[in-house]
């Protein structure tokens, strides 16, 4: 219970941003970008969260460098990563694994993984609480942004990360089909509200 708490705050914060930025299909596609490093992890006998994390925050810097280098928009190039993960990761992943890594799977969790779930959520949550006046800012205008002294840059990596490890968090349980939708279904509905 604690820790469906801890990722529902995560993923409503970084839900609500998402939308804001109209990233609203980057949480699926960065999801998808874990299915490679699960694999991978599989395959070597480690930790498919450890393999997860790995994959997902080596994502997010390509996604933030392609974006930098290329000014192709935020959604091209998710959409473009999302696709070449989901082909890598599909035939690195176990078939036997497949259904549990696509829509999670049960069963207690380790107390490793309770308390870095908790701790990664807390970081989040603390991350977005301490920047949402800087990444409103960066959103509205990044030209402003930087002249307040925000380095959009980092702001917008720092943001990926967080984006990331919220996705990670919930890849055991829900897995990376449904983890998407508990960043955006939330935000999104909320923003209606």
């Amino acid at each position: 219970l604690l820790l469906a708490v801890a990722t529902a705050a995560a993923a409503g914060l970084v839900g609500c941003f998402a939308v804001m930025r109209r990233m609203a299909l980057a949480s699926d596609a960065i999801s998808h970008v874990a299915l490679p490093g699960i694999g991978l992890a599989m395959l070597f006998g480690q930790s498919p969260l450890l393999g997860a994390l790995i994959a997902l925050a080596g994502g997010a810097i390509l996604i933030w460098t392609l974006e930098e280098q290329t000014r192709i928009p935020t959604d091209t190039i998710i959409g473009v990563v999302f696709s070449a993960a989901l082909a890598i990761g599909s035939m690195m992943t176990p078939e036997d694994q497949l259904m549990a890594v696509f829509l999670g799977r049960r069963g207690p969790i380790s107390t490793v993984e309770l308390v870095f779930s908790l701790v990664a959520a807390g970081r989040v949550v603390t991350f977005m609480l301490l920047e949402r006046h800087r990444l409103v800012v960066a959103l509205v205008s990044p030209d402003m942004a930087r002249t307040s002294g925000v380095n959009v840059r980092r702001l917008n990596l720092g943001y990926l990360f967080m984006f990331a490890l919220t996705v990670a968090l919930g890849l055991r349980h829900l897995g990376v089909l449904l983890m998407g939708s508990l960043v955006i279904i939330p935000a999104a509905t909320a923003r209606r509200l």
